[in-house]
């Protein structure tokens, strides 16, 4: 579907009346990522969507467009293509941070988030693990990430999955890691999911990064939900939001037997929370449309 000047490859279960929610995935996953959860949540009441983010899977890659203000109007975009007034959104990893973005430079379309391994924008710098840190300050390099990303049929795709899972869990899988791989070897997404990190830490003494951090302050007001797995190894488990950047009731949920894919590693459980926060938004006195079929 087309959005914001670019075409987006979504994927979806549930009746086109029914509420949005809308899923977006983080690196270096693609919508499959989500394949758990929207059966469970279509089957709960909603229009449940996962979309390829810019550059990823499916969807447009192109030049520039990997800022938080181009990934915000990406998803205000797909959810007015999508015939809806706003959504729910679920973020995971990066998708996250462009779910936190979109709460604020696009209000109108969010009507709660759910962050998944994703602390506020303006607490990411601290929240990561050193190791996680490490592999950021690398990515920034030219040529050589998308190299590495690219060389032995992705190897080093399915390594990025198993540091940052718990350890001795069964994520990823055969399939997983198949699947991931694969959808990373289309040139030009390596390049392209990079910028998305190289943005970050670029544009942190430039003025459009002094900019976005100014306007992150805002407080966000819709209800959030932030789910952590305990065993993260790429963002600290403990980066709950201070209340001072949130005037929504917030939510903060901790699955034990994750590490920094919960959706993927546990997928009953966090299904389970999520359904359940869903549920609370039914009736809810935000000042939005209420979550109900």
């Amino acid at each position: 579907m087309a959005a914001n000047g670019a075409r987006f490859h979504v994927a979806e279960c549930g009746a086109a009346d029914d509420p949005l929610v809308l899923f977006l995935h983080g690196f270096p996953e693609f919508w499959w990522a989500w394949r758990h959860q929207l059966p469970v949540v279509a089957a709960a009441g909603y229009r449940a969507v996962a979309m390829d983010l810019r550059g990823y899977g499916a969807s447009d890659k192109t030049p520039r467009g990997y800022d938080p203000y181009t990934a915000a109007a990406d998803v205000s975009g797909v959810i007015r293509s999508l015939g809806s007034t706003d959504a729910v959104v679920v973020g995971h990893g990066w998708g996250g941070f462009i779910g936190w973005s979109a709460a604020v430079l696009a209000p109108r379309q969010v009507r709660a988030l759910a962050a998944v391994s994703a602390p506020h924008p303006l607490l990411l710098a601290r929240s990561g693990q050193p190791k996680a840190l490490t592999r950021t300050a690398w990515f920034q390099l030219p040529i050589l990430p998308e190299r590495r990303l690219l060389a032995q049929d992705g190897m080093h795709i399915e390594q990025l999955l198993r540091a940052w899972a718990a350890p001795g869990g069964s994520f990823p899988d055969a399939e997983a890691s198949r699947r991931y791989r694969a959808a990373l070897q289309v040139w030009p997404a390596p390049h392209c999911a990079l910028e998305y990190h190289r943005w970050f830490v670029r544009s942190r003494l430039r003025p459009d990064g002094r900019k976005y951090s100014a306007r992150m302050r805002t407080p966000i007001a819709v209800p959030v939900l932030q789910i952590y797995g305990a065993q993260d190894a790429a963002v600290s488990p403990t980066a709950v939001t201070p209340p001072r950047l949130i005037t929504a009731p917030l939510r903060h949920d901790l699955l034990t037997p994750s590490g920094h894919f919960p959706h993927e590693e546990a997928p009953d459980l966090f299904n389970t929370q999520l359904v359940d926060w869903l549920a609370s938004l039914r009736g809810s006195s935000t000042g939005r449309t209420p979550a109900a079929r």
